[in-house]
């Protein structure tokens, strides 16, 4: 079983992680785009065309399914990806966790980039789950570029930015961006009042991964044998994680596994 996911860059590891939990036996391949990065400021055409870039680079690795793991390019690249790769190869995209966080009941804050806060496809989704749910956008400038570089300083003040932004009396907090899940604890520790209760955050990664596992018809099996490989595309090219995913678990956790061989035709 192999798993492909693409981002711009670490925002995939969350995803990647939760795959590798799952079935510690499947070999990954990891497809970013350092050369393009950051996705979030471009048009939709370029990112649309940046993600084809990047998912064609990993469909050559013959996976059986490929996930999105980035609601930039979800949002705007989606349906192209699909009609380019689909039937041969699954494509899961990543949608905000909106609907789960508005059914546990508000107030509900949605940490996401500039870009998405405010979007149409954001307002869509609060429209059609969250109606009678008191939501609050929060945009978040600079914190995905600081968990990138896994900048310890500007990731503190990029929390704390947004947390002023955020109602007090949150209940919930949807983590709009992959690379947020990265720094859910920071997160939680910023906007946790005292004398409520534990906060409630929603990310995406673990029902991707899921998600991915049914379209090719595999079970969960997190007690399988870690003989699971991992392979590295860096705007195409073969590589390895670069060293700021170190500063994360789930970068720690992928790094542990054995280098894929390079591809023969």
């Amino acid at each position: 079983m192999k798993i492909a996911l693409l981002d711009s860059g670490t925002g995939l590891l969350p995803a990647a992680a939760a795959v590798r939990r799952l079935r510690p036996d499947a070999d990954l391949v990891l497809s970013t785009d350092p050369d393009g990065m950051p996705w979030g400021p471009r048009t939709p055409e370029d990112v649309t065309a940046h993600a084809l870039a990047v998912a064609r680079a990993a469909a050559a690795e013959r996976p059986d399914a490929l996930i999105v793991a980035c609601n930039t390019a979800s949002v705007h690249a989606l349906p192209a990806l699909r009609a380019e790769l689909e039937p041969d190869i699954p494509v899961i995209g990543t949608v905000p966790a909106i609907k789960p966080a508005a059914a546990g009941g508000g107030p509900v804050a949605i940490w996401a980039t500039p870009a998405t806060t405010g979007s149409p496809y954001q307002q869509d989704l609060i429209a059609r789950f969250a109606q009678g749910v008191a939501v609050t956008g929060v945009p978040c400038p600079g914190l995905a570029d600081a968990v990138e570089q896994a900048d310890e300083e500007a990731i503190d003040a990029a929390v704390a930015a947004a947390a002023r932004l955020t109602p007090r009396d949150i209940r919930s907090v949807v983590l709009g961006c992959t690379h947020y899940e990265l720094v859910a604890e920071r997160i939680r520790a910023a906007l946790q009042q005292p004398g409520t209760p534990s906060l409630v955050l929603y990310g995406s990664a673990d029902a991707v991964a899921a998600q991915a596992l049914r379209r090719i018809g595999a079970e969960p099996a997190p007690a399988a044998a870690p003989t699971g490989t991992l392979g590295v595309l860096l705007s195409g090219r073969p590589g390895t994680l670069p060293d700021p995913v170190l500063a994360y678990a789930e970068g720690r956790l992928l790094a542990g596994a054995v280098p894929a061989a390079p591809r023969t035709a």
